[in-house]
């Protein structure tokens, strides 16, 4: 998994820190209330893998400032989330709406990209983690 971005926080992020284990994708826009409704699913997903999947939020279609009130909003503090108003990691992965999920296995490679409910969210991640 080859990308680099920068956190909300503002730190530097290399995705190789996540090698060697599955890892959801979760690409969301703070003014999207599909993404704002899913976030609880998100959240219950990485507390039930915690350890086994890596999770991480991908920020864009809106200026940084408004990333982090989502977070707080949406109580993902938890979770490392990327600002990515370019769009630079979204393209890297093809995705063009939010909210989008893209599934990596413990290689790098996508085995799932696309809108999912909780439901199958919870079954995708489960399949990619047995």
């Amino acid at each position: 998994m080859a990308f680099t971005g920068t956190t909300l926080a503002g730190r530097p992020f290399d995705a190789a820190t996540l090698a060697g284990k599955p890892v959801l994708l979760w690409f969301w826009a703070p003014w999207c209330p599909t993404c704002a409704a899913e976030a609880p699913d998100v959240l219950d997903v990485q507390q039930h893998h915690a350890g086994r999947l890596g999770v991480l939020g991908v920020a864009g279609l809106d200026d940084q400032k408004n990333m982090q009130p989502f977070v707080d909003r949406t109580k993902t503090g938890a979770i490392t989330h990327l600002s990515d108003p370019t769009g630079q990691i979204w393209r890297r992965f093809s995705v063009t709406q939010q909210s989008t999920y893209v599934l990596l296995d413990a290689a790098g490679h996508v085995t799932f990209s696309g809108v999912l409910g909780g439901d199958d969210l919870r079954a995708k991640v489960a399949e990619l983690t047995s």
